[in-house]
């Protein structure tokens, strides 16, 4: 029988939108939480083993609802281009990559938009043991009426139908579903749920009269696409930061990765009117993100992450600011990274800490008036009751 492991935290979140708690403790056995305390009140007897993070924050692993794992968020066209052109162990070495950086930065759930069939096998070959990612994955975008007659991916965890394309494309390189094909797909989708990306108040209400689950993005759809969300519970994944990135960009009059800390600026053709355009379209989304809220649409947090400059894991952290930024108090920008994400995807060892969950949470140092800003260097993450194999807060750098 194992025994019980005690965690003491200065302060707790759990991940339900309840209040922070101050100076909680855990009890964790067999991976399980099977009590949760003032700390005050925490059992005594020789031999317990207690990890002391009274100086730190604890809170739940982060979940990403926009993942691409298999494109390079570099601002170098040639490098995203080697990256599409890859070769299968290549292509491997990448997932894997971008895996390990989701985990550094305490995302511990992802939501693919890839086709990973081909790599299965390989990537969790390459995965160090121990590996908490929860993997989702779409089988790759629907977003043709091509793929509407081949019936998508059957193998595929969820849907992911590309309804009127990324609010960053311009033009669209092929002929897109209309509002017959996105039923048809619907209406077959095998017990599925469907996440559509759609933007404009036509597409969106289209989306939603179709019976889709969640709508990415949603830019420009207006009060009356949010209120039927909020009435047909509809999970709504606004994806900000890439607003913000296009913003970020379109100043520079060029393409900046967003290293958020650090801008690194690359040559771009400068557009008059795209920085005007942006700046619209990231008030009008936080306006929008601010109503939801109020109206009480169900919303997750979903970065983009492989897009350019939107980096795995890393993003996450300004995604987060910019809900707190609409309104959301810190344990709502939270229950959105974590809990609503899970559920909706059944990541069912992430989540909510409570009693009878797994132990996988993320630790930070400081209080929490620190966060969001201090996920970007965490003091420790905890797997199912035991601290990360795979996370060092001080990695080693090899030549």
């Amino acid at each position: 029988m194992s025994e019980t492991r005690f965690i003491v935290a200065g302060s707790f979140i759990d991940g339900s939108g309840a209040d922070v708690r101050r100076n909680v403790f855990l009890a964790v056995k067999d991976t399980i939480i099977t009590a949760i305390g003032s700390a005050a009140d925490l059992p005594r007897h020789d031999g317990a083993t207690i990890d002391d993070f009274s100086h730190c924050v604890i809170l739940p692993a982060l979940v990403d609802c926009s993942v691409s794992l298999m494109r390079s968020p570099s601002v170098d066209c040639q490098v995203r281009l080697t990256a599409e052109e890859a070769d299968l162990a290549e292509k491997a070495a990448m997932v894997e990559r971008h895996i390990s950086y989701c985990h550094a930065y305490g995302v511990q759930g992802v939501a693919v938009s890839d086709d990973l069939t081909d790599l299965r096998d390989r990537y969790q070959q390459g995965l160090a043991p121990g590996s908490s990612i929860d993997i989702r994955s779409s089988g790759g975008l629907c977003r043709s009426c091509q793929d509407s007659a081949a019936g998508h991916h059957p193998g595929a965890d969820f849907l992911k139908i590309d309804y009127s394309g990324n609010i960053e494309d311009e033009e669209a390189p092929y002929l897109r579903l209309n509002q017959e094909d996105l039923g048809r797909i619907l209406l077959h989708r095998g017990g599925r749920k469907a996440v559509v990306v759609a933007n404009g108040r036509q597409q969106v209400a289209e989306a939603l009269a179709a019976g889709c689950d969640a709508i990415e993005q949603g830019y420009a759809m207006g009060e009356d696409n949010l209120r039927k969300m909020a009435e047909q519970d509809v999970l709504w994944i606004p994806s900000v930061l890439r607003a913000k990135n296009g913003l970020d960009g379109a100043g520079a009059s060029g393409d900046v990765c967003c290293r958020f800390s650090q801008r690194y600026v690359a040559p771009g053709k400068p557009n008059s009117g795209a920085e005007a355009f942006w700046k619209k379209m990231l008030t009008e989304q936080l306006t929008q993100l601010r109503l939801a809220r109020t109206l009480g649409v169900k919303t997750a947090v979903g970065t983009g992450a492989g897009s350019v400059g939107i980096l795995h894991g890393e993003s996450m952290v300004e995604e987060m600011k910019l809900f707190i930024k609409a309104g959301y108090s810190l344990e709502e920008a939270i229950r959105c990274a974590s809990e609503n994400g899970a559920g909706f995807f059944g990541m069912e060892k992430l989540g909510t800490l409570i009693v009878g969950r797994k132990a996988t949470f993320l630790i930070t140092r400081g209080t929490a008036q620190q966060l969001p800003r201090k996920l970007s260097y965490l003091e420790g993450i905890y797997v199912e009751g035991a601290p990360s194999g795979n996370y060092r807060k001080n990695p080693v750098k090899t030549v």
